[in-house]
């Protein structure tokens, strides 16, 4: 899954790297959501997704294939959030340094559910920046969480944060006790 908060980047970060044409469920902003989605970091921002996006990627050389679904960024889509997450393996959380709470409802989704995750900072121009340290403490992140940044707009920096948590993702499923064969 690529989840965070409102307009930080996950359709086009699903666009930058999918293989086949985007599946997007997006709709045009209207004048009932103005009063509720945070337009100020965004301002030329049209439409949202109210449904999810949908992309696929292969990796290792095709060994390794992604199935990348994108969740609405507002917290009015929880029930869908919950029924995407179901059976997920992780997922990858796009953060927006202009407003670092907007991802704090995918972050308590995912820790309520224990599903691991990496956090990416989206490197949008003029943005603030902060150390490693700040942001972990922002974002309340276990030391063991990953935490990169990518331009959601560059396939190469989005592949890279992806292997951060396809490598954080083989490294939790390792450390878990496996189950005996039945």
């Amino acid at each position: 899954m690529v989840a965070g908060g409102f307009g930080v980047g996950k359709t086009t970060l699903i666009g930058s790297v999918s293989e086949v044409t985007p599946l997007r469920m997006e709709e045009p902003l209207t004048v009932d959501s103005a009063a509720v989605d945070d337009l100020s970091g965004t301002p030329g921002k049209t439409t949202t997704t109210v449904g999810m996006d949908f992309g696929r990627l292969h990796m290792a050389g095709g060994q390794l294939v992604l199935y990348l679904f994108g969740l609405p960024g507002q917290l009015r889509f929880q029930p869908l959030w919950e029924d995407l997450a179901e059976g997920a393996l992780g997922c990858l959380i796009l953060a927006d340094t202009r407003n670092l709470d907007a991802c704090h409802g995918a972050l308590s989704l995912l820790d309520t559910r224990a599903t691991p995750y990496a956090v990416a900072i989206n490197t949008f121009p003029g943005a603030p920046v902060y150390a490693e340290a700040e942001l972990r403490q922002a974002l309340a992140l276990d030391p063991g969480t990953p935490l990169t940044t990518c331009d959601a707009r560059d396939r190469t920096s989005c592949l890279y944060a992806l292997i951060t948590l396809m490598e954080h993702l083989l490294a939790h499923r390792t450390a878990a006790p496996q189950e005996p064969p039945r």
